[in-house]
């Protein structure tokens, strides 16, 4: 079971995110999450990106294989990281970082998760959240109360049911653009999602 890690830019990397990340079979590292990894003592097996902001001395003492693209290009690095990533076809992958600056590049990474072909489990660490693309089922842990919102992407998400949390769902339809599912809360420390068809955005948001 291959676990790909993948290591983007915007802020630092805050400690609640980057804890118990997981043992990766491969770490790819898109721009400047070259430098994200290696502050989380992790040396990236490969890099990825236009690196108009890694820092030139990261890029240049890098050992590994470099996957260059010009900074006139059709996809973000993460993109370019995410499709990477998919060519090892793994079972998981555990994207850290893209939190901060731009709104348009905020948004873009979210969406770009559903690029990832099914099959593979996608999970983003972003800022103080976690994020969770479920196109089947997904269980995840929580205190009891804690915020969870589930965001239809790409579409409708029909078939949605859920357990553990306070506000059930039973083999429901969540339109896109709606916001029924936001601001849920967890009614045990671990709930289920499963979707029958679409896509889901799990996201918990961290502390409050």
């Amino acid at each position: 079971m291959t676990t790909v890690l993948v290591v983007t830019g915007g802020e630092a990397v805050p400690t609640p995110t980057s804890a118990d990340l997981p043992d990766a079979d491969i770490v790819i590292a898109a721009d400047s999450g070259l430098d994200h990894a290696r502050l989380l003592g992790l040396e990236p097996t490969m890099i990825v990106g236009d690196f108009d902001s890694a820092s030139p001395e990261s890029v240049t003492s890098f050992e590994g294989p470099i996957e260059r693209h010009p900074a006139e290009k059709d996809a973000t690095d993460l993109e370019l990281a995410l499709a990477a990533a998919v060519s090892h076809d793994p079972a998981r992958i555990v994207v850290v970082g893209g939190y901060g600056g731009r709104l348009d590049h905020f948004l873009a990474n979210a969406l770009v998760l559903t690029t990832v072909p099914p099959g593979t489990e996608v999970e983003w660490r972003v800022g103080p959240a976690t994020v969770h693309l479920v196109r089947d089922t997904v269980t995840i842990s929580g205190q009891i109360g804690a915020t969870v919102s589930l965001v239809p992407v790409g579409g409708d998400a029909e078939g949605v049911r859920t357990s553990g949390l306070r506000w059930q769902l039973a083999n429901e339809r969540l339109p896109s653009g709606g916001t029924r599912g936001v601001s849920n809360v967890f009614a045990d420390s671990s709930a289920t999602i499963s979707v029958e068809s679409g896509a889901l955005l799990v996201v918990l948001p961290g502390p409050e």
